[in-house]
């Protein structure tokens, strides 16, 4: 586990409440030609290597419990759009707004996380309760400008799916990754009643996105990073050394000055079907400099 003091919450001004600040590591600054490497992200013009978005998500679990007070991996969710990257062991705050009831389920309280200087690094919304649709990513993609020239990723078309792709956490992987966990919980080392160990979201999410390769066609190199992310339990954690079943679908594709843009869904199952354990929407940015195609 990290050597980090024990989570305690803060009280903030207007009825937030945030975490301690923490200093998350870049866990992939090793993947050479990534924007985590720091040639790579200095070269595309970012100060270094970056911490990737699913690693700031791992500060909200135990804000998510105090201020809720239930667990994260209950029925609920939290949506983050990206708007601006740190660098290795810089210091960040996760923060939640006051809890509103929204009249049909779901208790609602707006997320960000910010710096010591009070720069946001992201935001959006977490919730406690069953599925929700009106989220702050879902707005966002409503209102995206379809289209546009897409050279990377010319040969993907929205509505691409799959299915039935493989989707297994094994515990001795995950396990390397869990001791550097931002905030740890007991769950991601003590097994649950079921004799289960539960999976960190950075390692949720990697699972979700299994959909990925046999989902996209993608032309020559290029460096990507997220721009948004958004996680929702619906019944119940996802485990390590389980065989589960990922399907999804692209949602939509566009484009900025600088990157191209793809937004996709993805959907958890247990290999004997059933309800839908966990979702993702993630919108991710491939920089259109790192590709010879935008040359």
């Amino acid at each position: 586990m990290t050597q980090n003091a024990p989570f305690a919450a803060l009280d903030l001004s207007e009825g937030g409440l945030a975490g301690p600040f923490r200093h998350p590591v870049n866990v992939s600054r090793e993947a050479v030609g990534s924007i985590h490497d720091d040639d790579t992200a200095q070269k595309l013009g970012f100060r270094g290597g970056t911490v990737a978005g699913n690693i700031h998500m791992e500060q909200f679990p135990p804000l998510f419990a105090a201020r809720f007070g239930q667990a994260w991996t209950s029925p609920g969710g939290l949506s983050l759009y990206f708007l601006q990257p740190t660098t290795d062991g810089e210091p960040v705050q996760a923060c939640l707004g006051p809890v509103m009831d929204d009249g049909a389920g779901h208790r609602r309280a707006e997320a960000w996380m910010q710096t010591p200087q009070g720069d946001k690094v992201c935001a959006g919304e977490a919730w406690s309760g069953g599925d929700l649709a009106d989220t702050p990513l879902r707005r966002r993609l409503s209102e995206m400008r379809p289209g546009g020239e897409l050279r990377i990723l010319g040969a993907s078309k929205v509505g691409d799916a799959v299915t039935q792709v493989p989707a297994r956490i094994d515990k001795a992987t995950a396990l390397v990754r869990v001791h550097g966990v931002t905030e740890p919980l007991d769950g991601y080392l003590t097994p649950d009643t079921s004799g289960r160990l539960m999976a960190a979201p950075a390692v949720v999410i990697d699972a979700l996105r299994a959909v990925e390769t046999p989902l996209f066609k993608s032309e020559g190199d290029f460096v990507g990073m997220f721009g948004a992310i958004e996680l929702q339990h619906l019944t119940g954690p996802v485990h390590l050394d389980c065989d589960y079943l990922a399907e999804g679908e692209i949602l939509a594709l566009g484009e900025s000055p600088k990157t191209e843009i793809a937004w996709f869904e993805s959907r958890l199952r247990a290999t004997s079907g059933g309800p839908v354990i966990a979702r993702l929407l993630m919108m991710t940015r491939l920089l259109k400099d790192s590709s010879p195609l935008w040359a």
